[in-house]
């Protein structure tokens, strides 16, 4: 009997190991974080340390706000753990399609983030009483100029001026509709809630736009193709990000990024949790983690931006300080026009304007 009851023992505790094993595998299995984001943001460097700190495997999927909202609503918020639209990008796409899920405040550490954009982020991403983001990149669209040939572009309308006729380029997107809106004297995100008087400001800036086409060299559609048209001097005024124009400063200094007189525009990429995430927790190490200032500031070397991270420009790089501070004194810094959400429906209004200022 002894050695019977030892034997059921034994193999007891067989089964016990056993399913210790398997779920020590399965714990394994998901220490993994699936990342949705933007190119820059995720840094190898910044990833290999993640991973030695935390053991979590770290994959990463390169995307862009429309890219990752068309992800998440094929999937209905599958397939990634954490991804990281512009703060304008996530109360609409949630109220349509239910993509995402509040965060859990409690696990940020919020004191690691500036404050008023902490609060911003949390305000714009509020849907239902719930929060959906926090920031994480900011920047900024304005001018790229190389000032020695375009010393006269100061704003959005200068663009369509005589003096950089056919010299010209910007994207046919949303941004420039806001641009162009904002240098004729309007204020588009203050008729966001009317629809009618949106389509108004939207019918003005068409018409400028299709005025302005003989000024265009070319729309560009990705950095490189920009960096190259100014260099080969096929262009010398564009509307463009910051970090296009800190580049090019880079290796000539008549080159530089340019806040316009009405304001440049302002965004923020934050962290937004999709609906269907399965790894919540490796999602919060990695928020926390590359908040911290020191590591935040890798990210600012890789992607060219600064983060919401408190503290971190002390570990930015001497030349990108002195080229941010060039083009943003204090008085630009004030005048910039932050992007708020975007209410449902408007990007069909602005779909339209823009096809047909491609069509004439």
């Amino acid at each position: 009997m002894a050695r019977k009851n030892g034997a059921v023992r034994a193999s007891m505790l067989g089964v016990t190991a056993i399913a210790g094993m398997m779920m020590l595998g399965a714990a394994a299995q998901a220490a993994e974080l699936r990342l949705l984001t933007w190119g820059g943001y995720a840094p190898d460097e910044v990833i290999d340390l993640f991973e030695k700190e935390t053991g979590i495997d770290v994959q990463v999927t390169l995307s862009n706000n429309e890219d990752m909202i068309s992800k998440l609503r094929a999937t209905g918020g599958g397939g990634f753990d954490l991804a990281q639209p512009s703060q304008d990008r996530i109360a609409g796409p949630q109220q349509e399609y239910g993509i995402y899920k509040p965060l859990d405040l409690s696990k940020i550490d919020g004191a690691q983030f500036i404050a008023s954009m902490f609060e911003a982020t949390k305000a714009n991403t509020t849907v239902d009483g719930a929060v959906y983001g926090v920031p994480h990149v900011w920047g900024t669209d304005g001018l790229v100029l190389d000032t020695s040939k375009a010393p006269n572009v100061k704003d959005y309308l200068d663009l369509c001026s005589d003096e950089v006729a056919g010299k010209v380029s910007y994207r046919l997107r949303r941004p420039t509709l806001i641009a162009f809106a904002f240098s004729m004297g309007l204020d588009p995100f203050a008729a966001y809630g009317d629809e009618a008087k949106y389509q108004e400001i939207l019918d003005a800036v068409e018409a400028k736009l299709i005025e302005c086409k003989p000024n265009v060299k070319t729309y560009w559609e990705g950095s490189d193709g920009l960096v190259n048209l100014l260099l080969s001097g096929e262009i010398v005024a564009a509307m463009a990000w910051d970090t296009g124009g800190w580049r090019l400063n880079n290796d000539n200094p008549a080159m530089n990024f340019v806040a316009p007189t009405s304001g440049a525009l302002g965004w923020i990429d934050t962290f937004a949790m999709p609906a269907k995430a399965d790894n919540e927790d490796e999602a919060y190490q990695w928020i926390n983690f590359v908040m911290k200032p020191e590591i935040a500031a890798m990210i600012t070397a890789s992607a060219g931006n600064f983060t919401a991270s408190k503290g971190a420009d002390a570990f930015a790089e001497d030349k990108l300080k002195e080229q941010f501070q060039a083009s943003f004194p204090q008085e630009a810094l004030d005048n910039i026009n932050w992007y708020p959400p975007v209410p449902a429906g408007l990007e069909t209004l602005e779909g339209k304007t823009l096809d047909r200022i491609k069509a004439n």
